[in-house]
């Protein structure tokens, strides 16, 4: 049964609609957890799985995030299936999952945010994801503005003259 449509014509892992919905996914090196929007799991229906258990997120700029609980969801990458534990959280993030340190250990897998993609092993050998490209180009893009905005100083202006 799809319990994200509610209906018996499908099962939920065959979901292409679910799938399209749950498609972006951040993994991220430099985070110590698996993180999911809790709209993702209510779009799931998966509401009653959650684990209650408070926790405290703290993020890159210290702004913190206290977890709904936590569930344990089976992710498929590249046909590597793997049960991974998510907290979950009522804010809003750019990305419906974020697959931290704890994920990228388990899988074995070699990020690379300089390349935009993921290296992993399975049966059939190694697989590469290549990640969003709106993602990094986005970024670029911001480091270019803001180099652009940086304020000329004395040496910048006196090592033109020279």
């Amino acid at each position: 049964m799809c319990k994200y449509h509610g209906t018996h014509r499908h099962k939920i892992e065959d979901c292409r609609q679910l799938r399209e919905e749950v498609n972006r996914v951040l993994v991220d090196p430099g985070s110590s957890a698996n993180i999911i929007r809790s709209k993702v799991v209510k779009q799931l229906g998966l509401q009653d799985q959650i684990v209650p258990a408070s926790r405290v997120l703290n993020g890159f700029n210290m702004a913190s995030e206290t977890t709904r609980g936590e569930i344990i969801l089976p992710i498929s990458i590249a046909g590597t299936m793997q049960s991974t534990r998510f907290h979950v959280i009522e804010g809003d993030m750019r990305y419906n999952a974020l697959l931290g340190g704890s994920w990228i250990h388990n899988m074995r897998a070699v990020p690379s945010t300089l390349h935009q993609m993921i290296k992993f092993q399975t049966e059939e050998g190694v697989k590469t994801l290549h990640e969003e490209q709106h993602a990094a180009k986005d970024m670029f893009a911001i480091e270019e503005a803001v180099s652009i905005l940086k304020p000329l100083t004395s040496e910048t202006s006196t090592s033109k003259g020279k």
